[in-house]
């Protein structure tokens, strides 16, 4: 049996990131990361929002957290803590150091006012006894554009589309992604030095790919879309057989984005586009010719936790009025522990507060967690066995209520 190791917990000190960040990289398999991605996490590491786990003078554990705000149904923006680069030493599992950490971690985000914490999982089932529920899924796909057609929308043929250094239109591109962030839950708000990672194209990590490349979609003189990609080249016996590795797109009008799309499709001496994260109700899927074509496949991606129940209920909007008691379980933050009631108004807008009522829902902190952007459905929990309905109606009326008309997504990790 493996006896607990005592373990110092403490904020990060910016002389210890390097040690810290090596502790990380270890963890992760010890494949040393690039340059260039090294310094860029080492500027965006908020140490004072990070913590490390030491063994004498040794690292054992990392955690950070960054401060994010993230959309919402209705499209507020809601302060958020992006835990990210957590790990455990492989001489230090199963001691407790993971548990500390969390509970830490979700200790300080509590005393910083922020009402969630959001995380993406390398492993999706570590951190669900902590109490983040999978909220957004993410979609990918392999489209064989030798074979699938698109169909577009009027005003396609009027966007003007041209190639550009990626970073001579950063500031551009910015500016068309933030306008999007309120347009669709789980999107984050890209805070200071953020917009680096849109550029980060090392060398070393091209596997043969061309560098970063980046066209525009262009409407009434300004900048309405962009794709940022790389192109893959192969050849075989018959000829060209070049793949196109989709980096992101955005484009918030529909004739900008077929015409991104309509690009990528028909880039010479490539016959795929491989999209690695878009959401799962993407309209590529409503432009195609032939879905099964494009080899598309879904996973997990953000995890969302309710840190203070009433506050994350508040600040979202409803998509009918409701009125219904939550009776919620959360042992490792038993400040949420209990009875809330959550009313909202035509309007969407919400009050969420503790209440003595008898309970309508009985459901634990991480089905709410997963019910918040809107993107898994309460009743579908229900069908789980992991909500219970205890007043007849009020789980259609609440699984109604926190439904999103567009699903949830997180454009990128943290």
């Amino acid at each position: 049996m493996r006896t607990r190791v005592p373990a110092e917990l403490r904020v990060l000190r910016p002389a210890e990131w390097d040690e810290w960040f090596d502790t990380l990289v270890r963890a992760f398999g010890g494949v040393a990361v690039s340059p260039e991605e090294r310094e860029l996490d080492h500027d965006l590491t908020e140490v004072e929002r990070s913590i490390g786990a030491w063994d004498g003078d040794r690292p054992v554990g990392t955690a950070g957290a960054f401060s994010f705000r993230l959309s919402v149904p209705g499209g507020a923006l809601v302060p958020a803590a992006g835990v990210t680069m957590v790990s455990v030493a492989a001489t230090h599992r199963r001691r407790g150091v993971l548990s500390a950490m969390m509970r830490r971690q979700l200790d300080d985000v509590r005393a910083w006012g922020e009402p969630l914490a959001i995380l993406t999982a390398s492993e999706p089932e570590i951190y669900g006894r902590f109490g983040y529920g999978i909220a957004t899924g993410l979609m990918h796909a392999e489209v064989d554009t030798s074979r699938v057609r698109l169909a577009v929308p009027p005003g396609t043929d009027d966007v003007r589309l041209r190639m550009a250094d990626p970073a001579d239109v950063l500031h551009a591109c910015e500016a068309v992604y933030a306008a999007s962030v309120g347009l669709r839950p789980g999107m984050l708000v890209r805070i200071p030095g953020w917009e680096r990672h849109a550029l980060l194209d090392p060398p070393s990590e091209r596997a043969g790919a061309s560098p970063l490349q980046c066209v525009v979609a262009e409407a009434g003189g300004e900048v309405a879309g962009y794709a940022r990609y790389a192109v893959e080249p192969e050849w075989d016996a018959a000829g060209p057989k070049g793949a196109v590795l989709l980096r992101d797109i955005c484009a918030p009008d529909p004739a900008a984005y077929a015409a991104l799309w309509r690009f990528l499709f028909d880039l010479d001496l490539t016959s795929t586009v491989k999209v690695r994260n878009r959401p799962v109700d993407d309209p590529l899927l409503h432009m195609v010719s032939d879905p099964r074509r494009c080899r598309i496949g879904f996973r997990d991606s953000l995890h969302v936790r309710l840190v203070d129940v009433g506050a994350a209920l508040q600040a979202r909007a409803y998509a009918a009025p409701v009125d219904v008691v939550f009776e919620v379980q959360d042992s490792f933050c038993p400040w949420n522990e209990g009875r809330w009631r959550l009313t909202t108004d035509a309007k969407g807008g919400a009050d969420c507060r503790r209440t003595d009522d008898p309970a309508d829902l009985a459901l634990s902190v991480r089905e709410l967690g997963a019910a918040y952007l809107g993107g898994t459905t309460l009743a579908a929990l229900a069908g789980a066995g992991r909500v219970r309905e205890l007043r007849g109606g009020a789980l259609r009326e609440a699984s109604v209520a926190f439904a999103s008309d567009v699903a949830p997504w997180l454009p990128h990790g943290f």
